[in-house]
């Protein structure tokens, strides 16, 4: 539903989730928007920082219990060469000072920047 409001590519669709996001109490979640990042970037070829604005605006519709962590991480995606799920990692860090382990060159740079 999200795709499709964002595309806005069906209009029935994505009329039906405005119907949703204007009755309020939508609840989203990192692992649904990791999803969504991936199908605007993998399938369409949108750039990082069109999905980084577009997802923040969407954001600002809806709930979500991570909402600093994601905020985080979608600035970093726009930013950086990173996979969605590492700018998550280091949302994680930021937010909570949670040590994140990987081998990751890139995510390891930021992390002890």
């Amino acid at each position: 539903m999200i795709l499709r409001y964002l595309l806005n590519d069906n209009q029935a669709m994505a009329d039906k989730t405005e119907k949703y996001l204007n009755a309020g109490d939508v609840y989203v979640t990192i692992e649904i928007m990791a999803e969504v990042v991936y199908v605007l970037k993998g399938v369409y070829s949108i750039e990082r920082s069109e999905i980084s604005y577009a997802l923040k605006k969407f954001l600002e519709l809806v709930n979500c219990h991570e909402m600093r962590v994601l905020s985080i991480a979608l600035d970093m995606f726009a930013g950086h060469n990173l996979d969605f799920v590492d700018c998550v990692l280091y949302g994680y860090n930021r937010v909570y000072s949670a040590e994140i382990a990987t081998f990751d060159k890139d995510l390891l740079k930021l992390l002890n920047a």
